[in-house]
């Protein structure tokens, strides 16, 4: 079985980023995926960790961007609704930039680049649901405009999905997303601990 990545093969560093030295990207923590029809399997300790994470990448002053998607009025991604709004547990403090997307790559159509950019990190460390979707689009297109991505595992979830092909449980498809994005678009550290 081969174990060697895209990465190994490109030769890319594999040193996880550090807290003091990145922009955390926090996608999608919506009320949307903790009930409902898009509730995800694991949300609660994902967020936990999240919630961890980010009140750790505070005390460090690292810059924080949150990313919420908009699927318009009525739906289940509606941010003028509770239902859209970001959970509690995680939501922005004065200070904290908001960026809004419309697509599953964060960096598409929106400003997240211009704020990444501004911070002047090239790390940026991202966590968020679901992670077959958003936190894998938005790793891959922030290595493909140059950053470095550190995704931490447990502060992603995902839910099961029913295919064509097959049934695929929220644990293969989480753990699938995660390694795609090893193999070549980031860095992927199993908890919020690992992140110093």
């Amino acid at each position: 079985m081969p174990t060697t990545t895209l990465r190994d093969i490109n030769g890319l560093d594999a040193t996880p980023a550090s807290l003091a030295g990145a922009t955390l990207i926090l996608v999608d923590y919506q009320n949307t995926y903790t009930r409902g029809v898009m509730e995800l399997t694991g949300w609660q300790p994902a967020l936990d960790s999240a919630a961890d994470l980010l009140a750790r990448a505070r005390n460090a002053g690292a810059k924080v961007v949150h990313v919420l998607h908009d699927g318009g009025e009525g739906t289940p991604y509606d941010i003028r609704a509770d239902i859209g709004r970001i959970h509690p547990r995680v939501a922005p403090v004065d200070g904290e930039t908001v960026v809004v997307k419309t697509a599953p790559d964060a960096f598409v159509g929106t400003d997240l680049g211009d704020h990444v950019d501004a911070a002047g990190n090239k790390d940026v460390i991202i966590v968020g649901f679901m992670s077959h979707m958003c936190v894998a689009f938005t790793a891959a297109g922030a290595f493909l405009r140059g950053n470095r991505p550190t995704v931490v595992a447990d502060a992603c979830a995902t839910r099961p999905l029913n295919t064509a092909v097959s049934e695929v449980t929220a644990e293969q498809l989480h753990h699938g997303a995660l390694a795609t994005i090893a193999d070549l678009y980031g860095i992927v550290v199993p908890s919020g601990s690992s992140v110093r």
